[in-house]
């Protein structure tokens, strides 16, 4: 859920900070006192278009932020966080944007800097803003498909998961039965450029790690000079007349007698002799490194010559010598397949013939199971539909096939919610269903079944209630209560029975001081929530009678939720 909402500077907001609750939230006010604006703000911080527009006048910069806390850990952003590789401290999520007056955006989640795309992809994972006439995911016919095979649950995600299965291998061989297929003058380049590439590589005869074992040998010949005389003095110190190992021996000696009299420097006498020899072992080895020690400018030469040679192939093949024999693999298979591709054709056209067969019956079962809950969703639509006061309305999904031995990722169907509003009208696509009224109803039929489906946290209805009154408003304040109880509502209404419903009611007012002008937000309980009622049921005036039928109506519908628990 939205827990906290801060605006800064935008539009005619000066400074706003707004506590939301868990439940249905309801925004009421005069026209024009900000109440779009605040969801306008709510739509920029979940990745929504931005604009210069958007800064209060005066303002370098708009800054917006929103604290939302998801109690559920098989939440989806979840997933999508940690995709970003961002961390949700204690199930928080932190949105914050800034714009500036030269259109640049800041965006952070969590307080890591991140992308416009990353902020819309999490964002709409939290956030689902719904107006009467915007194209939102319900009225996209694109996305039908995918709300249907929610609503149809496991039994169905496990038939898509093994025809994805099936697909990714028959895309991956018809593409490869693609390139078979290319004109002979194609082939023949490719099979040069091939030759030309493998013959270069297996010419320089690869070892893993040689350029390792070339560079530390390179090493040792540039620094040749120190090396020799650093050794060559170090045998010196150890092995010369009167040097170390000559008075270690003496030490040793004298220890030696101390200890044939007194046992106490037994110890320390044994402890000499064992550095006395290890000294005189170490020296001895010096000295054959010493011997063998020999500068080779060729060899030198030839490890430079081998080295520019490995550092031109990786230019070509790979970042280093592992990628380049990696490089030289899978061009030797591509090489094989092009040069044997008759062979091979005939073998992938068996397979691709089996794959085919599979995915044509993996694809018919989800058709058949998305058909089967097609009846199921109609039906729960038509019920929604029916408490909505709609009930001579008819909803159908129609399935429409792609054309035979055609695939997609989705399988083979093709599919777009239908509805009549009138009896003996034809079903026509709910995307062109004209009144304002019975599109808000028909929205609000769909989100009530799959906001159990989508897992969206927040849903925000902006005046979806226009163009309704009567039994229907009341039906329609209904659902949204309904909605509320699996995901957090915000609603901007002008209908007294939607806010009735509403668990917490926020006033929205403008305010001037100091000749400008500002919105303000104030949390409404009790008498001031019941004014704002009566104000809502008659207008400016406010009497003993319309007070009364507002807390009538609280009354009303707070025995009505309670009936819906």
């Amino acid at each position: 859920m939205l827990r906290e909402l801060d605006i800064r500077n935008f539009a005619i907001i000066d400074t706003l900070s707004v506590s939301f609750t868990e439940g249905m939230t309801v925004l009421t006010g005069e026209t024009g006192a900000g109440k779009s604006i605040i969801i306008d703000a709510v739509h920029l911080l979940a990745g929504g278009r931005g604009s210069q527009e958007f800064i209060r006048h005066g303002a370098q910069k708009a800054e917006i932020e929103g604290l939302f806390h998801i109690d559920s850990a098989a939440h989806p952003v979840h997933r999508k966080l940690e995709d970003f590789g961002i961390q949700a401290s204690d199930g928080d999520v932190l949105l914050r944007r800034e714009l500036n007056g030269k259109g640049k955006n800041v965006c952070r989640i969590n307080g890591k800097l991140v992308t416009i795309s990353i902020l819309r992809e999490v964002g709409a994972a939290l956030i689902d803003i719904h107006g009467q006439h915007e194209t939102q995911e319900l009225m996209d016919e694109k996305q039908h498909l995918h709300l249907l095979d929610q609503f149809a649950g496991k039994l169905l995600t496990k038939a898509k998961e093994s025809y994805n299965h099936t697909f990714e291998k028959y895309t991956k061989l018809k593409r490869e039965f693609a390139t078979y297929n290319e004109n002979e003058q194609q082939i023949a380049q490719r099979i040069d450029l091939l030759t030309f590439q493998l013959r270069e590589i297996e010419e320089a005869q690869l070892v893993p790690g040689e350029e390792e074992t070339l560079l530390d040998e390179r090493k040792r010949l540039q620094n040749f000079t120190k090396i020799y005389e650093s050794i060559s003095q170090a045998h010196e110190a150890i092995q010369g007349e009167s040097k170390g190992l000559d008075w270690v021996g003496n030490a040793m000696s004298e220890l030696e007698h101390a200890a044939s009299v007194d046992e106490q420097f037994q110890e320390a006498s044994e402890s000499v002799a064992g550095a006395f020899y290890q000294l005189q072992d170490t020296s001895t080895e010096i000295k054959r490194i010493l011997d063998q020690l020999e500068f080779d400018p060729e060899r030198l030469n030839d490890i430079e010559q081998r080295l520019a040679l490995l550092q031109s192939l990786k230019r070509k093949y790979g970042a280093s010598v592992e990628d380049m024999l990696l490089y030289q693999e899978e061009q030797a298979d591509e090489l094989d397949k092009l040069l044997n591709r008759d062979q091979r054709l005939r073998l992938d056209q068996e397979k691709l013939k089996e794959l085919t067969e599979d995915l044509r019956i993996e694809a018919e079962e989800l058709t058949m199971l998305r058909k089967q809950a097609a009846t199921k969703l109609s039906k729960a639509i038509m019920e929604q539909l029916k408490e909505l006061h709609m009930g001579k309305a008819s909803f159908a999904v129609q399935f429409n096939l792609l054309p035979k031995g055609k695939f997609d990722r989705f399988g083979q169907d093709s599919i777009a919610f239908h509805i009549s509003t009138n009896v003996g009208e034809p079903l026509k696509a709910l995307t062109k269903v004209a009144s304002g009224g019975e599109l808000s109803r028909m929205m609000l039929a769909l989100k009530t079944i799959f906001s159990k489906h989508q897992g969206i946290t927040s849903i925000i209805f902006d005046e979806v209630d226009t163009g309704v009154s009567g039994r229907v408003a009341q039906a329609i304040a209904e659902k949204i209560a309904a909605i509320a109880r699996h995901s957090q509502v915000l609603c901007i209404s002008h209908l007294p029975q939607v806010a009735a419903m509403a668990d917490q009611h926020l006033f929205i007012e403008k305010k001037v001081s100091k000749d400008r002008t500002t919105t303000a937000v104030k949390e409404l309980a009790g008498r001031k929530r019941t004014e704002e009622m009566s104000r809502m049921l008659s207008g400016a005036e406010i009497t003993e009678l319309t007070l009364q039928h507002a807390d009538e109506l609280l009354t009303l519908a707070r025995d009505r939720k309670l009936l819906m628990k």
